[in-house]
């Protein structure tokens, strides 16, 4: 028991020494300058921190990436657009394609004429293709930009506004297509007919970027059929760029084409590819959809 005592008493004076005015084995004094030097040694580590993000903010542009030169060139979207990269349907069955249609229109909304009428919004850039609509630079005191109207009527058949299944229901599928936004890019047309296959080389004209599809594998040739573009200059139009991003572009509507396969065979699975050719725009195998994309199209009946 008196060992006992020895050692609890040992620990409180350890603790708190009445003697020496210790707590933990340290005075009022030492605790007080342990306690300030990890305060400034802490404190120069935020200061330092907080200076660097600070230096490292004023470097950093609000309307556009600082390393832009890293941006890869721009991909090619459509819609709609499977998970699976196949559109396979049955015209006699609404329900094969009408998660397809819906996607379409949703994504046609705002090319309603009727939501582009503000002024102070939008502009007229005209219905043929003309050359970059600049709006000065992006660090300008301009403020926020009109956007060019785009009319999905411009879509043709393609539109959704004749035709609500966009030609699925008669096994003449649509595919809405863009590409995709970079700020600040302004799309090459191409310099030569050499990069172009023979039959796109009629598409090359002024001010377009052109797009053109075809059977992606050999064995398809033919099955495909006729091939429609619907939109300006059946491709993009330099006028809609460049773009200036959400700050200064918010209400930017990209240029759209239409695809429309007219007489697909039917009951076959084909392999379609679809490219757009520009002088700075590449491919890369290892992206499907950068510069082009390919999708399993399927036009069943029973």
């Amino acid at each position: 028991m008196p060992a006992q005592n020895k050692d609890e008493g040992g620990w409180k004076k350890f603790v708190w020494n009445s003697e020496k005015k210790e707590f933990l084995g340290r005075t009022g004094g030492s605790w007080s300058k342990i306690f300030l030097f990890y305060l400034i040694f802490y404190g120069c580590l935020a200061g330092i921190f907080i200076g660097t993000i600070q230096i490292l903010l004023l470097t950093l542009s609000d309307y556009k990436p600082t390393w832009q030169d890293r941006v890869a060139p721009p991909g090619l979207s459509h819609f709609p657009r499977s998970d699976k990269a196949e559109l396979i349907f049955s015209p006699d069955d609404v329900e094969t394609f009408l998660k397809y249609t819906k996607v379409m229109k949703d994504f046609l909304a705002p090319y309603d004429l009727e939501s582009q009428r503000d002024q102070m919004k939008f502009e007229d850039c005209g219905d043929q293709p003309q050359t970059y609509k600049e709006r000065g630079g992006l660090e300008s005191d301009m403020g926020v930009r009109k956007a060019c109207q785009f009319s999905k009527t411009w879509l043709g058949p393609c539109s959704g506004i004749e035709d609500r299944d966009f030609g699925f229901s008669e096994g003449k599928p649509c595919l809405i297509v863009k590409l995709n936004r970079i700020v600040n890019f302004r799309p090459k047309t191409p310099k030569t007919n050499d990069s172009i296959p023979e039959e796109a080389q009629y598409k090359v004209q002024s001010h377009v970027i052109p797009i053109h599809c075809t059977n992606k594998k050999e064995e398809d040739a033919g099955k495909l059929g006729e091939v429609k573009y619907y939109g300006i200059g059946e491709g993009f139009p330099l006028q809609y760029y460049p773009y200036y991003g959400k700050l200064l572009h918010p209400q930017y509507l990209q240029p759209l084409v239409a695809i429309q396969f007219v007489n697909i065979t039917l009951n076959t699975d084909i392999r379609v590819e679809c490219k757009v050719y520009g002088e700075n725009i590449y491919y890369n195998e290892k992206d499907r959809y950068q510069g082009r994309f390919d999708i399993k199209l399927g036009v069943h009946r029973s």
